[in-house]
């Protein structure tokens, strides 16, 4: 009887494992169909991961909103806290938009479309300007003649026309944030924070029911752990950078530099990554104050903004973020270049709450081996 069970299981072992060889064969041998289906499927569902990626992003504020409103001494506040903290964020959310779109937005494009207008004689004023160094100039070297021989019968302003910009832009927002998507990514976002409870809840059950004890432990403790780093970094460097931008826009105006508020935006928003991004955003800020407004006030523009740049890293920048992601600043350049390798901007972005994480768990490993060798010993 046992030899029957035994043999009915390998014949239903060898043709299940038949079965998954030819499904296996046939969708390689239709992998552009495949592979068609399975990029309609993401199509369709990139709202809704739209969606808990807001819903991501914003459970923090909603929580705070939500314990504040639960401490109310009107009992109908306290049992519609959750909604009326989503309801909270998603106002203010609303109102910096309508800030961004109606007060900011329009002075950074102004300097924008003026600089785009004017690349061109930009462009030829930086030619002359460098024909007439010495010989013997340390620029004057032959890469970088023949790098400028290369470009120089470039009509530059050509690959910055206002009207493709825009046409780029427009078909980017097109394709991406339709407006059924972004509906029904902001309903979506709206279910998942006001049913956020029970979702957490359901995926610790299933968590704890497919490993043991301990991995669930672990996977918890991981997770807990790099929320809080994901959103510590996140919500203190986006301040961050509104801060620095803000200042280096007041600085730079004060001083008279042209595209101001544009360079202060351009600062603010390259400092949100750390090290890399304020030298590569100072570096463009200089080069183009450097020919709308000559050497000198280049050199005043790199003393003032690297003497905010300081205040910022030494004062603002530890208050805000604190003392949760002190990493060493080799380790931070070498996760940003690797993510931005990979990654692009985001993965630059992201690559320092993500090395913090991994340093995390790579930490607990090492100690963990240790104390079991000294149990054994």
């Amino acid at each position: 009887m046992n030899d029957i069970k035994n043999h009915g299981k390998k014949w239903i072992f060898w043709f299940a494992l038949g079965v998954a060889l030819i499904m296996l064969y046939k969708a390689l041998d239709n992998f552009t169909d495949v592979m068609g289906v399975v990029g309609t499927f993401f199509d369709i569902i990139t709202p809704f991961l739209v969606g808990i990626f807001i819903s991501y992003l914003l459970y923090v504020p909603c929580k705070k909103i939500e314990q504040t409103y639960s401490k109310s001494k009107l009992k109908w506040i306290q049992k519609k806290s959750r909604m009326l903290s989503i309801l909270t964020v998603y106002i203010i959310i609303l109102l910096l938009l309508i800030i961004l779109i109606n007060f900011i937005l329009p002075v950074v494009l102004e300097s924008v479309m003026d600089f785009i207008n004017n690349i061109q004689n930009y462009y030829e004023i930086a030619i002359t300007n460098y024909n007439n160094l010495p010989d013997d100039n340390i620029l004057k070297s032959e890469i970088v003649n023949d790098t400028i021989q290369n470009i120089q019968n470039l009509d530059i302003k050509q690959y910055f026309q206002l009207e493709k910009i825009f046409s780029y832009v427009v078909s980017a927002i097109d394709a991406v944030t339709g407006v059924f998507d972004v509906f029904v990514a902001v309903i979506v976002s709206v279910y998942i924070l006001a049913e956020r409870t029970q979702i957490i809840r359901f995926i610790k059950k299933i968590v704890e029911a497919a490993v043991k004890e301990r991995t669930y432990k672990n996977i918890d403790k991981y997770f807990n752990s790099s929320n809080q780093i994901f959103f510590k970094f996140i919500a203190s460097q986006f301040l961050d950078a509104i801060i620095v931008g803000i200042m280096v826009t007041i600085a730079m105006s004060i001083m008279g530099i042209r595209y101001a508020p544009l360079l202060g935006f351009l600062i603010g928003l390259f400092n949100m990554i750390p090290y890399v991004g304020a030298i590569i955003a100072v570096g463009i800020s200089a080069l183009i104050t450097l020919i709308t407004g000559g050497l000198s006030q280049a050199i005043w523009m790199l003393i003032v903004v690297i003497i905010l740049q300081q205040i910022d890293a030494n004062i603002i920048n530890p208050r805000i973020i604190g003392q949760s992601l002190k990493i060493s600043p080799l380790l931070v350049i070498f996760a940003i270049t690797v993510g931005g390798a990979y990654f692009g901007i985001l993965g630059m972005f992201l690559a320092v709450p993500a090395i913090a994480v991994i340093r995390i768990v790579i930490e607990d490993y090492v100690d963990y081996k240790i104390a079991v060798k000294k149990l054994k010993a």
